[in-house]
């Protein structure tokens, strides 16, 4: 609900707080005292059109929060939550809009910097307005769908559909996927054939060209390198190599081992594993210099494959390094295609089961739907002739769409309409009702929502601009009664010029321009007026609503006119001193 709204250097308010309680709060005032001042103040924090007209003459700009205490349970926690805003205050929630001289406008929700769309977003989770020539939420045709079914009570068959809906859309992508590759595939298949049999008949291998590289540069210096070769052997095991003379140290030792004791038994295994080294170097030696004597045309050979190679990467625009990965991609992309008509099938099949039981949840929720949408207009039928709407019918469409406009919701589309006239064919409600006949629709369809099955979600407070206007006595009284009930689930604000709705309210605030004194002499210039929201007590409801009834001049009669309203209409107990609402005063 909202608890109080400040505004700050708007038109010709300085400064105003005004404090709101629950239940059905109405707010009077003669014409022009400033009441559409509050209505535009409350919109602007609320994500309204901002406009530089609204800020006060000479200041620098203007500002309205906005205060809400929120239900832990309602969804707009869910919206925030999404946004990564924070609800560090539990269920306070706070709504703020700065405006500039040049309206350019700053928006914020519990001091955290938003765009304007957001404060929108979550103004509408909150709050709705209703009047003559403003109206939010039920009349726009979108949410028409959303008001039925909470109105049947369909949560659990919705939840079901909209789980229907996206295993059906995602078997339909899964099959397309499929289809629109295998068509890539087919218009592809004569050249990726013929791309498979180059590959096949060269078959490159991961790494083969750093091995055909080391290779070739092996071959291109193989007379340098046998000469090494052979020098390396000469040195190691010719008449005056390595494996000689160490041969001849070996001996020397042996021949005067026994004298020598063990002195020598050290150096003689080094001895021997030097000969074994050596030994082993020879080896490795004459192995390589074997390669020496391969084909003279090998050089060629490994030419000749390399530029294959490199030939086949240039033609594929990829690196040789990654030919044997296109092989593979290539003979993957042919089996899909041998295989596809399998892979297919088993998709489509697929797509058939889901749909079908898509069709079967949404056809449950249209039948559900028809059901609800004939108890709403029973019911509307019911609230309209009191509220001076008995020539009026509201009928509840349901409506079959095309398949394209099939959704999660099911495959219905919902439209409130109204005839305003005997045999007029029902039209769109906000096309066809007049001002006052459509905020009464609303009144009667909140009312009926609310003693149905209040939707989740729903903005706790709704505010109701002048519903009265050009109704008075019983329809008047009946509009009031109807107020009441729906202010048993909700925050109901009424602006009101009707004595018969204001003696309903369990608070009652009176908006009042008033002139300060200089000097015990008022000030009547419009620059020094102060708009003042007055919280009214018993006997000053007593004769705000005498004021109504009579005008200007106040009668005994109309005072005695209000005490049998208010008799009849007594506020609660915890009310009867009139609403919270605190004074404000502009410049």
């Amino acid at each position: 609900m909202l608890t109080a709204l400040t505004i700050q250097n708007i038109v010709l308010i300085e400064r105003l707080t005004v404090s709101f309680s629950t239940g059905l709060t109405a707010l009077t005032g003669e014409t022009g005292a400033g009441k559409s001042i509050l209505l535009d103040a409350l919109g602007l924090a609320l994500g309204g059109r901002a406009d530089s007209g609204l800020v006060r003459q000479g200041a620098e700009r203007a500002s309205v929060t906005a205060e809400f205490d929120i239900h832990n349970t309602h969804r707009v926690h869910d919206v925030l939550a999404d946004q990564g805003l924070r609800t560090d205050d539990g269920d306070r929630l706070v709504l703020r809009r700065t405006v500039g001289q040049d309206g350019r406008s700053r928006a914020h929700i519990n001091d955290q910097p938003v765009s304007i769309g957001m404060l929108r977003t979550v103004g509408d989770l909150l709050v709705e307005v209703h009047g003559q020539f403003e109206t939010h939420g039920l009349l726009d045709a979108r949410t028409h769908i959303d008001v039925l079914d909470a109105f049947a009570g369909l949560d659990a068959a919705l939840q079901t559909t909209a789980g229907a809906w996206t295993a059906w859309r995602s078997a339909a992508k899964a099959r397309a996927d499929a289809e629109r590759q295998a068509e890539e595939a087919r218009r592809e298949e004569e050249y990726l054939r013929l791309t498979l049999e180059e590959f096949d008949a060269l078959t490159p291998e991961e790494g083969e060209e750093d091995r055909l590289v080391e290779q070739r540069t092996f071959l291109m210096n193989r007379e340098k390198i046998a000469t090494a070769i052979n020098a390396a052997l000469e040195g190691i095991s010719g008449h005056k190599g390595a494996v000689s003379g160490v041969v001849t140290a070996q001996k020397a030792l042996d021949r005067v081992g026994g004298q020598a004791g063990n002195r020598f038994d050290a150096v003689i295994e080094g001895i021997d594993r030097a000969l074994a080294e050596l030994e082993e170097v020879r080896t490795e030696l004459e192995s390589v210099g074997a390669d020496m004597d391969l084909d003279s045309r090998e050089l060629e050979r490994i030419d000749d494959r390399l530029h294959a190679l490199r030939d086949l990467g240039r033609k594929h625009r990829v690196p040789v390094t990654e030919l044997a990965a296109l092989h593979k991609a290539v003979a993957d992309r042919l089996a899909l295609i041998d295989s596809q008509d399998d892979r297919l099938g088993g998709l489509a099949a697929t797509e058939a089961e889901t749909r079908k039981t898509y069709e079967d949840a949404a056809a449950v929720v249209a039948e559900y739907r028809r059901q609800a949408a004939e108890r709403l207009d029973r019911a509307m039928a019911a609230e309209l002739p009191p509220l001076k709407l008995d020539k009026a019918r509201f009928e509840t469409s349901v409506e079959a769409v095309s398949e394209r406009e099939w959704g999660p919701s099911g495959t219905d589309r919902v439209t409130f309409l109204v005839a305003t006239n005997p045999g007029t064919t029902p039209g769109p409600i906000n096309r066809i009702a007049s001002g006052g006949e459509l905020a009464r629709f609303m009144l009667a369809l909140k009312v009926v929502l609310a003693e149905g099955q209040r939707q989740a979600g729903a903005a706790p407070t709704l505010v109701f601009d002048e519903v009265d206007t050009g109704i008075g006595g019983a329809v008047a009284d009946a509009v009031g009664e109807r107020l009441g009930r729906l202010a048993t689930g909700s925050q109901i604000l009424v602006v009101t010029h009707s004595p018969q709705v204001a003696a309903r309210a369990e608070s009652h605030a009176k908006v009042e321009k008033t002139a300060p004194t200089t000097g015990g002499v008022a000030e009547d210039s419009q620059e020094s007026l102060a708009t003042v929201v007055r919280p009214l007590d018993l006997v000053e409801r007593r004769e705000e609503i005498a004021r109504m009834l009579s005008g200007a001049a106040v009668t005994d009669a109309a005072r005695a006119a209000a005490d049998s309203l208010m008799a009849h209409h007594p506020a609660p107990p915890g009310k009867r001193k009139g609403g919270r609402g605190t004074t404000g005063k502009s410049a």
